[in-house]
């Protein structure tokens, strides 16, 4: 048995934003490690519930927020003028978390432009993570970003669902969620990107921190090879990768689902083994 519960706290600029926040924990047994869920482009933590439900059922405490401008937090509608604020809202939540669980490994998760927030968050705290795990991430360079950015206007593209799963049933879900953006990109959230890709470029290596990256190898959101030029730039002493076969953008929400979200419990309960001995 899981039970969650959802809070505001504050966020952005000063703390003038308001964050949704989540968190769920198991019911019957104390948790035994703490995972921070950190979602993408244009949608909200409440789409992970059946993730943090298999990590709860692993050993953990899970924790995530809306990022700014996304689901129920407040700010403009999918614009982000800074990543590194980001950053600064997802350890706020950290700073939260461990008001909880002050002695809990904690593991973080991003997927896709989540997965370039946690990037850059395990850059500037490395001290803090136990282990990191990318989700189809934007790291290296995005050709998508590129391509619209070179628009003299930005298309009203939006994302197509079907680029999500194989299982049809989360391309209904995302296109009926109203709180998922399905509009078109802003130029200023891509230029905020780019910046904080060069960000992540010039930093530099993750040193000892473990890393796990999956990826969905029929990925045509974020693909493989865009990716792997960043994780190969990234990666420190310990990485392990698992490119899922047929599998396209959400690895979490794929046919797989199961066999994914196993693969990075047990790297997430390793590398808390690790940190507790």
């Amino acid at each position: 048995m899981v039970v969650s519960r959802a809070w505001e706290l504050p966020g952005g600029s000063n703390g003038s934003e308001r964050l949704h926040a989540r968190a769920w924990a198991p019911q019957s047994a104390e948790p035994t490690w703490l995972a921070v869920l950190v979602h993408g482009y244009g949608e909200h933590i409440g789409r992970y519930e059946h993730t943090a439900g298999v990590f709860c059922t692993n050993g953990a405490a899970v924790y995530g927020i809306d990022h700014r401008g996304h689901g129920r937090s407040s700010g403009e509608r999918v614009l982000v003028d800074d990543f590194d604020g980001v950053v600064e809202d997802v350890h706020r939540l950290i700073t939260q978390a461990r008001s909880a669980y002050r002695r809990l490994p904690l593991v973080l998760v991003g997927h896709s432009l989540g997965g370039m927030v946690a990037a850059r968050y395990a850059q500037l705290h490395p001290g803090e993570l136990a282990g990191l795990v990318l989700s189809a991430p934007v790291l290296g360079r995005w050709s998508a970003v590129s391509r619209l950015l070179a628009a003299p206007e930005i298309p009203d593209e939006p994302l197509d669902p079907a680029t999500l799963s194989r299982d049809p049933q989360v391309a209904a879900d995302y296109a009926a969620d109203d709180l998922v953006w399905h509009g078109p990109f802003k130029r200023g959230m891509l230029q905020a990107i780019e910046t904080e890709l060069a960000r992540i470029r010039e930093h530099g290596r993750l040193g000892t921190t473990p890393l796990l990256w999956v990826h969905g190898s029929q990925d045509s959101l974020v693909p493989v090879s865009d990716t792997r030029i960043g994780v190969e730039e990234l990666a420190g002493e310990d990485v392990a990768v698992r490119i899922f076969p047929g599998a396209r953008h959400e690895v979490f929400n794929e046919t797989d689902r199961g066999e994914v979200l196993e693969e990075v419990a047990r790297f997430a309960k390793r590398c808390a083994a690790a940190r507790s001995a």
